[in-house]
């Protein structure tokens, strides 16, 4: 039985190397989205399937791979709404639950697949980043919602050698 499980593995990494390696081959940006596997897992219907895509490891790959070739890997915050927001006019739903596999937008009318909405939001805001070189939104604000204690590494003073910016230490 162990030596099933060996062959398993060792066919999914087999598979999860050569895929990446033609991503990486084939693009000069890879844009992923930063999925939370460790707190998906743990619903009990699509855990199997979940550790058994490997995305975890598959980004790592990605990303060392795109680093070593001198490629950019970008990843986008999962928080940021991908399949709720129309990819024509941005206007954004306030629910979609993970059932409804297309939805019309209401605002311009386009019917959309989730996963390939989702897909041309991805990159898009990926690219968007590259770009203006924040994770900013278009209102200014992060993505991310801001929950427990401030962090006070922002308030930090750069003053290192060869800093755009240098201020007196004192």
């Amino acid at each position: 039985m162990a030596r099933v499980h060996e062959k398993i593995a060792n066919v999914r990494k087999d598979f999860l190397h050569k895929l990446s390696r033609k991503l990486v081959n084939e693009n000069q940006v890879i844009i992923t989205e930063n999925l939370a596997v460790k707190n998906m897992v743990k619903n009990h219907n699509l855990a199997k399937a979940i550790s058994d895509a490997s995305w975890s490891e598959f980004t790592t790959m990605l990303s060392y791979k795109a680093g070593n070739d001198g490629k950019i890997y970008q990843e986008i915050d999962r928080f940021f709404p991908s399949s709720k927001t129309c990819s024509v006019c941005l206007n954004r739903i306030r629910e979609l639950p993970l059932d409804v596999r297309s939805w019309q937008c209401q605002n311009c009318g386009t019917k959309h697949d989730r996963d390939v909405n989702a897909a041309i939001n991805i990159r898009d805001e990926g690219l968007r980043i590259l770009a203006l070189g924040t994770s900013a939104t278009a209102n200014g604000r992060d993505v991310r919602p801001k929950v427990g204690r401030k962090n006070s590494v922002s308030k930090a003073v750069p003053n290192e050698v060869g800093s755009p910016i240098r201020h007196a230490v004192g």
